[in-house]
C-alpha cells in the first residue's frame, strides 16, 4: 500500500442554533412576557491520535469535515440541544498545522491525545434573555453564531522503532524484505523507493519491533536536495538509526564516505536526531571488493560504532543483525517527545476592529464586530437598532469618518453590506 503522509482538509465547527422569539400565552397570565429559548451550541471538530492507524489515507478521498449545528431555540424557554462533536482519527505522530499561517496546532504523539481545531459556534440567545426594566416584551433573538472554519495541513512524521537509512540503491528495500512482511518494489536504479515503508520485525521468542525503510538520502538533503525533507522528516521519530552501506563499492561510491556524509546531512538537519543511537550494516558482503571496503570501514569506526556485515541478496549475516537491534531497543527509552520545530509563530495582539477602503466600499474587520453581525437577525428591527447602538459606541462610526466615508457609500462587515447614512 503506498504509504500517505501528507494531507490538506478543511473543516468547521458546527454553527449555533438560533434563539427564539416567542411570548408566553397563558389563560389567566395576561402579557405574560418574552418565553423564547436560546438555540443549542455547534459541535467541535476534534482530531484523536489513534495508534490502530498507520496512514492518512483517508483524508485524499475526502476533504471536507463538518461538525453537526446547533439545535434552534423554541418556546415554553426550551434551549436547543447541541450539536454533536466531530472525531477525526489520524496516526499517533501526525502533526497539525494551520494551512494559512503554518502554525503549528498540535503535535499528537500518544494514544488517545486530542485537539479542538474548530470550534462550534455558540447558540443564539432567545428574546427572555434581552428583557429589561424598559422593554419588557422584547422581539428580537440572535442568530447562532457561525462555527469556526479553516484549512488544515496533516503531515505524519513516521513512527517506526528502527530507520533505515542511506544512498539510493545501498539495498534497503532488499533488507526489509527479507527481515520483515513488507513488500517493498525493488528496481535496480537509483530512489527506488520514493515513499516509506513499514515493516514488522518478529522474532523467534515472541519480541518484535517496526522498521521504516525511508527513501535514499543524497547530500544536500537537509536543504531540500532530492527527496530532501521528504526523507529526513521521518527520521526524527526513530529510536536508532542503522546505516545501510553498499560496501561493495558498486556504482563508484565509496561506503566511508557515505557514511560520513549521511551523518552530515541528519546533523545538519535537525542536531538532536544526529545524537540518536547508531549502527552500521555494511550490506552486499557476497560482491568483490567488499572485503578490503568492509576492513577500511572497521579502520575509520570500528571503535565508535558496531559494524555488522550483511548480504540482503543471500540473508548472509542478517539474524545476527536483526537480534542486536532488538536487544539495543530493549535498553532504549519508548517514549516519543514532540520534535522540537525550528520556526516560531510571533503572536501580535490583534485590533479590536480595523477599517479599510477597497475602491468605494469600506471594510471593517474585527472577531467580535463580525461574529456580532453574523448572529444578527436582520429581519427584526430591534435587532437591527442594538447592532447600529452598537457600532456607534464602539467607535467604528467614527473610524469609518476618519477613513473619509461620505453618504450613500458602502460598509461591509463580514457577509454584510449595507449604505452609510449619517
Amino acid at each position: 500500500m503506498m504509504f500517505i503522509d501528507k494531507a490538506r482538509i478543511y473543516v468547521k465547527g458546527g454553527d449555533g442554533g438560533n434563539g427564539c422569539v416567542a411570548m408566553r400565552r397563558e389563560k389567566y397570565i395576561p402579557e405574560g412576557g418574552p418565553w423564547g429559548g436560546d438555540g443549542g451550541r455547534g459541535g467541535d471538530v476534534i482530531i484523536l491520535a489513534d495508534e490502530g492507524l498507520r496512514t492518512l489515507v483517508d483524508f485524499r478521498y475526502k476533504r471536507h469535515y463538518k461538525a453537526e449545528r446547533g439545535r434552534h431555540g423554541e418556546g415554553k424557554n426550551m434551549h436547543g440541544a447541541s450539536g454533536e462533536a466531530l472525531v477525526l482519527r489520524v496516526p499517533v505522530g501526525t502533526v497539525i498545522r494551520d494551512d494559512d499561517s503554518g502554525e503549528i496546532i498540535a503535535d499528537l504523539i500518544r494514544h488517545g491525545q486530542q485537539v479542538v481545531v474548530a470550534r462550534g459556534g455558540r447558540g443564539g440567545r432567545g428574546n427572555a434573555r434581552f428583557a429589561t426594566p424598559n422593554n419588557k416584551a422584547p422581539r428580537m433573538a440572535e442568530l447562532g453564531e457561525p462555527g469556526e472554519e479553516r484549512w488544515l495541513l496533516l503531515e505524519l512524521k513516521l513512527i517506526a522503532d528502527v530507520g533505515l537509512v542511506g544512498f539510493p540503491n545501498a539495498g534497503k528495500s532488499t533488507i526489509i524484505s527479507r527481515v520483515s512482511a513488507a513488500r517493498p518494489k525493488i528496481a535496480d536504479y537509483p530512489f527506488t523507493t520514493l515513499a516509506p515503508v513499514l515493516g514488522v520485525v518478529r522474532v523467534e521468542d515472541g519480541r518484535s519491533f517496526v522498521m521504516a525503510d525511508i527513501p535514499g538520502l543524497i547530500e544536500g538533503a537537509h536543504t531540500g536536495a532530492g527527496l530532501g525533507y521528504e526523507f529526513l522528516r521521518h527520521v526524527e521519530r526513530t529510536r536508532l538509526l542503522v546505516h545501510v552501506l553498499d560496501t561493495a563499492g558498486s556504482e563508484g561510491r565509496d561506503p566511508v564516505e557515505d557514511f560520513r556524509v549521511t551523518c552530515r546531512e541528519i546533523s545538519l538537519y535537525n542536531p538532536v536526531l544526529g545524537q540518536r543511537p547508531r549502527i552500521i550494516c555494511a550490506n552486499k558482503m557476497d560482491l568483490p571488493d567488499a572485503g578490503p571496503n568492509l576492513d577500511r570501514l572497521r579502520d575509520a569506526f570500528g571503535e565508535e560504532y558496531e559494524i555488522f556485515p550483511v548480504s540482503a541478496a543471500t540473508g548472509e549475516g542478517l539474524d545476527a543483525l536483526v537480534y542486536r537491534i532488538i536487544d539495543l531497543l530493549d535498553s532504549l527509552p519508548r517514549d516519543l517527545t514532540a520534535i522540537e520545530e525550528t520556526e516560531h509563530v510571533v503572536h501580535t495582539p490583534e485590533p479590536r476592529f480595523t477599517v479599510t477602503r477597497q475602491g468605494g466600499i469600506f471594510l471593517v474587520k474585527g472577531k467580535e464586530i463580525e461574529r456580532l453581525v453574523a448572529m444578527t437577525d436582520m429581519e427584526q428591527d430591534e435587532a437591527v437598532e442594538r447592532l447600529q447602538r452598537i457600532i456607534q459606541r464602539s467607535g467604528i462610526e467614527d473610524a469609518l469618518k476618519e477613513a473619509g466615508i461620505k453618504e450613500g457609500d458602502t460598509v461591509k462587515i463580514g457577509k454584510l453590506e449595507f449604505e452609510y447614512v449619517e
